[in-house]
């Protein structure tokens, strides 16, 4: 592991480390690491740089919408190649959050999810991307194997 000095006025290393309690980090390094590793994925995803991707697909929809259960499920079939697992909860006598589980091209899931959250009463989406690189099968496994990339 490398080690490096960084070198920062008070009231910025003051902030830093109340930022590093508030989080539950148990010292600078792994939130500066942290830090990092976000920074780092996110200018791969701006700049295209990410073609493959492990990501988590989170919104909250009214049962009782018309057809919207069944629209959703059928864009699910329609991707199953890049949906993997779903996750259903009643929050109530009306309103569901699904969550997926979303693997593959990045540009394939970004398409999905947004199609997905564009869906009439589909509410509060979020979708969160992790950049990895994708495994191919070999002879020694039938599956994909994803590495984060950082």
């Amino acid at each position: 592991m490398d080690r490096i000095t960084i070198s920062m006025d008070e009231n910025l290393a003051r902030q830093f480390d109340e930022l590093i309690q508030k989080n539950g980090y148990e010292n600078r390094s792994e939130a500066i690491r942290d830090l990092l590793r976000d920074r780092l994925e996110g200018e791969r995803l701006q700049t295209g740089q990410a073609p493959f991707c492990v990501a988590s697909l989170s919104y909250v929809y009214n049962h009782h919408s018309r057809d919207l259960a069944e629209r959703l499920t059928d864009l699910q079939h329609q991707h199953h190649h890049v949906v993997h697992s779903a996750m259903h909860v009643h929050l109530n006598h009306d309103d569901c959050m699904e969550t997926l589980i979303l693997r593959g091209i990045t540009a394939e899931v970004n398409r999905f999810a947004n199609r997905l959250m564009a869906q009439p009463e589909v509410r509060h989406g979020r979708l969160n991307l992790i950049p990895v690189d994708m495994e191919s099968p070999d002879h020694h496994h039938d599956h994909v194997h994803s590495h984060p990339r950082t």
